[in-house]
């Protein structure tokens, strides 16, 4: 039985900045798993990938992470290109791989399922009701709203989402997700929407603006805290979860494990690649905030 167990493609990401071209590892499944390695809990990555890119995976055992792989025929590749405020991308998609089924899932057991897919097929939405049936589902909504026309990647609706969503615990969206989901543009009209169609607790991202989360009735704003340098924000949503579910694991209130989790992303966010820190780390950085 592990604490936390995510399921989600590993991909090849080509990172564009206006400061850096960098071809790099990526993808929640990868972002998220990094930024748990020095963490005190018990986790499994459920990943794939094809056998051309086994290499991110020796990385991702050398560093303790419990990794398991159903080896397709491609990887994931994106493309992401920023503009200098690190809160926008433009996005491509230039090879897909295979989606996850149930089978691969039915020997794993966990307290929480963090389900990061990257495109709507990624993962059949009976998985997070299964899912849902052995413990908290935890979903990052991104991919069942991106359409891939011509490899540009297109924000759609989720057409499954009043099936799926009674069955999600937690779940994550940025404001613009959450507009596509919701219709709304308030953020907590969004949040109050989404909790209406059976999401227990709703965290929503707001960039440099931190988050709000919402469970049980009561909004939880967290604060964005300031980084020393803006150097890359591809994957601080995924390291944001990361903390987030981690300190949930370990009891912590919303507003608690919210405030680790914006703590964790900002130092993120003044590197390029994985969140690499301690849990000391994001606890000193968050002393700081509090002085």
């Amino acid at each position: 039985m592990f604490d936390i167990c995510c399921v989600g493609h590993i991909t090849l990401d080509k990172v564009i900045t206006p400061v850096s071209k960098v071809n790099m590892p990526g993808g929640t499944s990868f972002y998220f798993s990094n930024a748990l390695s020095n963490m005190d809990v018990s986790y499994s990555l459920l990943t794939s990938i094809a056998a051309s890119e086994s290499y991110i995976v020796d990385g991702l055992n050398a560093k303790g992470i419990h990794t398991e792989v159903f080896w397709g025929k491609h990887t994931v590749c994106f493309e992401n290109i920023y503009s200098f405020d690190q809160d926008h991308r433009q996005q491509r998609v230039l090879e897909k791989a295979d989606p996850f089924n149930m089978d691969q899932l039915n020997h794993v057991d966990a307290k929480i399922y963090h389900l990061g897919p990257l495109l709507a097929d990624d993962i059949p939405v009976n998985m997070i009701e299964h899912l849902s049936q052995k413990g908290i589902v935890s979903l990052d909504v991104q991919g069942y709203l991106r359409e891939v026309k011509d490899q540009q990647v297109l924000a759609i609706d989720w057409l499954e989402k009043k099936a799926a969503l009674p069955h999600v615990g937690i779940l994550k969206a940025n404001e613009t997700e959450m507009e596509v989901l919701t219709g709304c543009i308030d953020i907590r009209e969004g949040a109050k929407a989404l909790a209406g169609m059976g999401v227990k607790e709703v965290v929503i991202t707001l960039g440099s603006k931190g988050s709000v989360i919402y469970s049980e009735g009561v909004f939880h704003n967290i604060p964005a805290y300031k980084p020393t340098a803006v150097v890359d924000a591809t994957g601080c949503g995924d390291t944001y979860m990361a903390g987030y579910l981690y300190k949930k694991s370990k009891g912590a209130s919303c507003y608690e494990a919210g405030t680790f989790a914006a703590a964790m992303a900002t130092l993120k966010i003044g590197t390029s690649g994985p969140f690499s820190g301690t849990s000391q780390e994001v606890i000193k950085l968050l002393s700081a905030n509090l002085q």
